[in-house]
């Protein structure tokens, strides 16, 4: 190829160049090491000595004639380019603002919280508790019999490497031992959190769930008491005309024990939905802490959490809780 013709091709293909990196390449190709004017260059050995300084001449010539075009070309298509983006990128300033989405407390939440305001308001102090328990507070201390079906390990999650000491607790009742250690009588207390067992899932069972516990122990406490008190709560929870009814059970850690249920209008009828356990704490329990089962006596009952907004808005199945479904939480 002469200088001449090189210079034309050079001409046409910058001129034609659409966008900054097509033109980088035309730059590698023309003027870079392995390119076009690069190669003329290497050509100048075989030329007659008397010519070698007009070829050199010229060559250098027509390098600084593409480098010119190049620069110009470059600066054309800088400029329409940052224009193009700037044209993409604008910003309407005036029009409105995308409305930021609000969070909102989850039902088990409020529920919750809920549940701690009202007991707090007759008088139980809350107290935090593990999650991970000691097997003794969690069976031992509530006068659990070691052949107890509870304690089997397929109903509970236990750690490894323990020797079967610490398990996910199975009920917040769990906190009775840990006070009866440290306080004495009267006291009125609770706690309130997760509880785990090796349960089936499905639409009423889950293998974590929440639970809240009430303690209370003093001189005359007696059934009344315990129904008194769950009454309170579930006129405040659940509104008036709601009854509890009791119904004989058994739990190890009291005598006598009951079936907490209340009153629930469904479908124009009157239905009776389960809340936990109660009853008189066991006096085998207290003796075992020191405390003169016949001075003191006390009442115990533990509700289970997620029952109660299943059964104020009518929620089938409490998977629904956890499955942070905005279409279900956005409902509350």
């Amino acid at each position: 190829m002469n200088i001449d013709q090189l210079l034309q091709d050079a001409r046409t293909r910058v001129s034609a160049a659409g966008v900054s990196a097509e033109l980088d390449a035309l730059d590698t190709e023309l003027l870079g090491r392995k390119g076009s004017i690069t190669a003329l260059r290497r050509t100048l050995g075989q030329a007659a000595p008397e010519d070698r300084p007009r070829l050199g001449q010229a060559i250098n010539d027509a390098a600084e004639a593409v480098e010119a075009l190049i620069a110009t070309r470059r600066a054309e298509l800088v400029s329409g380019e940052s224009a193009r983006r700037l044209e993409a990128e604008r910003l309407d300033v005036t029009m409105p603002g995308a409305p930021a989405r609000l969070g909102r407390t989850h039902p088990l939440t409020a529920t919750l919280n809920r549940v701690q305001d009202i007991f707090a308001g007759l008088g139980f102090e809350f107290l935090d508790n593990p999650d991970l328990e000691d097997v003794k507070y969690n069976f031992g201390a509530l006068n659990y019999p070691e052949d107890h079906p509870a304690m089997d390990e397929q109903m509970s999650f236990f750690l490894e490497g323990f020797n079967g000491k610490y398990m996910l607790r199975t009920q917040t009742t769990a906190f009775q031992g840990r006070i009866l250690e440290r306080r004495k009588p009267p006291f009125r207390l609770a706690t309130i959190g997760r509880c785990y067992r090796y349960e089936a899932v499905d639409a009423t069972h889950g293998h974590t769930f929440h639970q809240v516990d009430c303690f209370a122990v003093g001189e005359g406490i007696n059934m009344a008491d315990l129904r008194g008190t769950l009454q309170a709560f579930v006129n405040r929870m659940f509104g008036e005309g709601v009854t509890v009814r009791f119904r004989p059970d058994f739990f190890p850690f009291v005598e006598p024990g009951a079936e907490i249920a209340i009153s629930w209008e469904s479908e124009g009828e009157t239905r009776y939905l389960e809340l936990g356990g109660a009853g008189l704490v066991h006096p085998n329990i207290l003796e075992s802490f020191s405390i003169d089962s016949e001075k003191y006596t006390g009442f115990a009952f533990g509700l289970g959490i997620e029952r109660m907004p299943m059964i104020q808005y009518n929620i089938p199945d409490l998977r629904l809780f956890w499955e942070n479904d905005l279409r279900f939480l956005e409902q509350f």
